[in-house]
C-alpha cells in the first residue's frame, strides 16, 4: 500500500517544507484543490521541478472541459489526475485520452457517489483509478466512515483503489492492503507538529500490510 502526502490549504512555503520533510516516506505528492485555487499550475510545475522524482497527483476535481483542463496538468508535470464522479461521460472520455497521450492516469473521485452502477459505468468507459473519498466538510460532521463504501468497487478487476478522508496513524491500522492500493493522508501528517515522524510511522504500519 502506497502513501500519499495531500497537501491542502496551506501557503506555497509550507507545501514546499512539508515535501522536504516527508519525502523519504512519501510516494505521490497530492497538490490540493485548494492550493491549485490559490497558486495555479505553477506551484505544479515548480514542484515537479524541485522533486522530479516524486510523482504528482494533481487534483483538479475536473468536472467539465475535460480535455483542456487534463493538459493543463499533465503538462505540468502531473502523473494522476482527477475527475468527478458525476462528471459527464464526454468528459472523463476526453480526460483518458489525454492522459494516454501523457502516459498518466485519470483518478475518479467518488465523492458523494453511492451507486455501484455508475462507478461500473465509468469502468466501462475505460477508468481503472477510483477513490473514495469522504469530503472534509462532513468530516467535521464526525463522518469518517469512508471504508464502509468499498462496495462501490467492489467486482472491478484491474483497479488502484484510493481511500482519502480523515486517514491517519491510528485509522491507518485498519486499512485492508488487499482492497486499498493508496492511502491518502492529509492534515493526518501536514497538521503535526512533527510530520516526518509521523509519516514515517504511517508508512511503516502501511508496509507491515504488504
Amino acid at each position: 500500500m502506497k502513501l500519499q502526502l495531500a497537501l491542502d490549504r496551506l501557503t506555497r512555503e509550507e507545501c514546499f517544507s512539508l515535501i522536504e520533510e516527508t519525502a523519504e516516506f512519501v510516494d505521490i505528492v497530492e497538490i490540493g484543490t485548494g492550493v491549485i485555487k490559490e497558486y495555479g499550475m505553477a506551484i505544479v510545475r515548480d514542484i515537479h521541478k524541485q522533486f522530479p522524482d516524486k510523482s504528482l497527483f494533481v487534483d483538479m476535481k475536473t468536472c467539465d472541459a475535460g480535455r483542456h483542463e487534463a493538459y493543463q496538468a499533465f503538462e505540468a508535470g502531473a502523473s494522476y489526475v482527477t475527475a468527478m464522479a458525476f462528471a459527464a461521460d464526454q468528459t472523463i472520455q476526453d480526460m483518458l485520452l489525454v492522459a494516454k497521450e501523457f502516459e498518466g492516469e485519470i483518478v475518479i473521485d467518488l465523492l458523494n457517489c453511492s451507486d455501484p452502477a455508475k462507478v461500473r459505468a465509468l469502468y466501462e468507459l475505460g477508468a481503472r483509478h477510483f477513490c473514495l473519498h469522504i469530503g472534509k466538510d462532513m468530516q467535521s460532521k464526525g463522518d469518517t466512515s469512508v471504508l464502509t463504501h468499498i462496495n462501490l468497487v467492489s467486482g472491478l478487476d484491474n483497479v488502484t483503489i484510493y481511500i482519502a478522508g480523515g486517514i491517519n496513524l491510528e485509522r491507518a491500522h485498519y486499512l485492508d492492503a488487499t482492497r486499498i492500493d493508496v492511502a491518502i493522508v492529509g492534515s493526518g501528517i501536514t497538521a503535526n507538529n512533527t510530520p516526518r515522524i509521523e509519516a514515517q510511522a504511517i508508512r511503516s504500519v502501511l508496509m507491515s500490510k504488504s
